[in-house]
């Protein structure tokens, strides 16, 4: 590895809250280089003036999206994109031999009529979307290996995914009772100015939005339902909170069988995960905060049983803009470029 040099990578879409965790995480990665940055919004201006806290370690200007030169310099193109563009360049990208990470919504559906309901417009590459492999290494960790182009998951249903896949694949409860009820720091949103997100109106406040009519709602179901082997159904909430990082993704369902105890559940899990790194499945009585996760691609799992009801009820917390986003595409580069998963991310929270 040491002797053919770092990969070179580009990201398009450098600008964003996801684009400048790519650019921190893979400067620290041993086996990658940051050789291009584009948007043609910031096209032209040093990437260091966007973000003045970089200004003495990263030395590149944000370019215009040119999918002839990326192709030229890159090995590993990641799309840090709205919904709706990495689509129009993923297909040349591809065509040219880059492996392409997308984090937005465009390739995590296996049917574009899916994305086309929820998200809107049209699309015409449906022959690439076809071989776009999901991007959660958890589960689909084989298939990234030998995929070109991944769709990376989105950050609620990563935390929701996760809480939630040993309980499917084991068919340990009923499938159509499964409740999602969510928080999300305010990076989540973006780095825009938006009423809702500006200080005065998120601080001290929490609210619900998108109830009942979420777009992350059918990647969930997508998942579930491929993980039961039925088609299933979920009933998801997401919510602001007032902080800037992190989600808790808190997941209710009935158990088939109220015989089993909570002990019985870690131990399901913990085999579950078992070769899974950056899932840490909690010891009994512990619940995870979403201070123990941020800065980290970590995902921390606590799991109780409430006999009176019935129901299993595990909590999920995650790094929205790590592990729900630029860590989870690192990790699955790493596996497209037969690494281990764990290289060049951090594992160690800063805490408090």
């Amino acid at each position: 590895m040491g002797d053919v040099g770092p990969v070179p990578v580009g990201i398009v879409g450098a600008s964003g809250y996801g684009g400048v965790q790519l650019v921190r995480l893979l400067a620290d990665h041993p086996a990658a280089e940051v050789v291009y940055l584009g948007g043609d919004s910031s096209a032209g201006k040093p990437f260091s003036s966007l973000y003045p806290h970089l200004t003495n370690c990263i030395d590149l200007t944000i370019e215009a999206i040119d999918l002839e030169k990326i192709a030229a310099k890159c090995e590993v193109v990641f799309l840090s994109l709205p919904n709706g563009l990495a689509c129009q360049m993923a297909p040349t990208l591809i065509e040219k031999g880059c492996k392409v990470l997308d984090l937005s919504a465009d390739y995590r559906f296996e049917n574009l009529e899916t994305y086309k309901a929820w998200y809107g417009g049209d699309r015409s590459d449906g022959a690439v979307a076809a071989n776009a492999v999901y991007g959660l290494p958890e589960l689909y960790r084989d298939r990234i290996k030998d995929a070109q182009l991944v769709g990376c998951a989105g950050c609620y249903v990563t935390a929701s995914l996760l809480a939630l896949a040993p309980l499917l694949k084991q068919g340990l409860i009923v499938p159509e009772t499964a409740i999602i009820d969510a928080k999300s720091g305010t990076s989540g949103g973006g780095r825009k100015a938006e009423v809702n997100l500006l200080l005065a109106e998120a601080d001290n406040s929490l609210g619900a939005y998108g109830v009942a009519r979420h777009r992350h709602t059918p990647e969930i179901e997508q998942i579930c339902s491929d993980l039961a082997g039925q088609d299933i159904k979920v009933q998801f909430t997401p919510h602001l909170i007032p902080m800037v990082r992190g989600i808790l993704a808190t997941v209710y369902a009935t158990l088939r069988d109220p015989g089993l105890v909570r002990e019985d559940l870690i131990t399901i899990f913990s085999a579950f995960y078992r070769n899974s790194p950056w899932v840490k499945v909690l010891p009994s009585g512990v619940y995870p905060q979403t201070k123990w996760a941020c800065g980290t691609n970590l995902c921390y799992i606590g799991i109780e049983v409430d006999p009176r009801t019935d129901r299993v009820i595990v909590m999920s917390a995650i790094d929205n803009l790590i592990k729900g986003q630029a860590g989870q595409g690192i990790q699955c580069m790493n596996l497209m470029l037969g690494y281990e998963e764990t290289l060049g991310l951090p594992q160690l929270a800063f805490y408090p």
